[in-house]
């Protein structure tokens, strides 16, 4: 099993706090989902771990070692991003023998059976390609690359909503017969959700939350009634959200609920309803206040 370990890394881009001083631990075979707004500081930080970025202070190690001219332990990772790394030139199948020879494990045949599934022709020229093929392109590439850490930034750029949902769905088939650490960094949460075993949100450039997803949704809840009575059953626990129509107001917690937390919302008439992962991202990064 893979660990990345940062530690303290902070990025300036001039005035700008790309990264300010985030320290987090991935380990294991596990998918993790990296979130956050644009320009949070989610593709910064997945340069800094490849270092495609050098970082302005701080340390990234996987398996212990430093990933700064480690070409030995960067060669464990498989990071798709925006733009297709091999030449214009090439056509899809010429890709995919390149791709070979700096990923030994490579699955060719399971490559181009994707590109088959995707409607991606093997003899399409790569820089023909639309935004979404191209986003399918670095899909199938890293998904194939049988590297032991694949990084998905932003996959489904581009991609329609049929695509995008056969694209979570060979990941989680492909990820539960090879597992795997996999990390994938999008602003579509509600559709992606689903497929995440751990989340990382960064804000502004500060990490502000790192969990498994399902003991933070088992903690995530919402209670609505009355702004009085809403305000005396939520004083004094974890609110990252309120919001007020008339005399009607909803706080959204993440905090354990207790017993005694139960009775009280039935005694002051609150309704109470679960909250998805999106609404605790929304709630703790202020998204639509500002």
């Amino acid at each position: 099993m893979s660990t990345i370990q940062i530690q303290d890394v902070s990025k300036y881009y001039g005035a700008v706090h790309a990264l300010d001083s985030v320290s987090v631990t991935l380990e294991g075979e596990r998918i993790y989902g990296l979130l956050g707004r644009n320009g949070a500081g989610k593709t910064t930080l997945i340069n800094v771990i490849t270092n495609r970025v050098r970082a302005d202070s701080g340390a990234v190690t996987i398996d212990g070692e430093p990933v700064v001219e480690n070409d030995r332990m960067l060669s464990r990772v498989c990071c798709m991003s925006g733009k297709v790394a091999h030449p214009g030139e090439m056509r899809v199948a010429e890709g995919f023998r390149w791709s070979r020879e700096f990923y030994p494990g490579f699955e060719t045949e399971y490559a181009k059976d994707l590109a088959h599934r995707f409607r991606l022709p093997l003899d399409k020229r790569l820089r023909g390609l639309s935004t979404g093929y191209n986003s399918i392109f670095n899909f199938i590439v890293t998904l194939s690359s049988g590297a032991p850490i694949i990084f998905f930034d932003e996959p489904v750029l581009g991609v329609d909503a049929t695509h995008r949902e056969m694209l979570y769905r060979e990941l989680l088939a492909h990820y539960s017969e090879h597992p795997r650490m996999v990390l994938v960094s999008t602003h579509l949460i509600d559709e992606a959700a689903g497929i995440f075993e751990e989340v990382v949100i960064l804000d502004e450039g500060r990490l502000i939350l790192a969990e498994p997803v399902e003991p933070l949704l088992r903690r995530a809840y919402s209670v609505s009634g009355a702004g009085e009575v809403v305000d005396r059953y939520s004083s004094g626990k974890n609110v990252i959200r309120e919001e007020s129509l008339g005399r009607l107001k909803v706080a959204t917690i993440v905090q354990e609920r207790s017993d005694e937390d139960n009775r009280m919302m039935r005694q002051l008439g609150l309704e109470m309803s679960a909250k998805r992962l999106q609404d605790v991202f929304v709630g703790l990064t202020n998204y639509e206040e500002e």
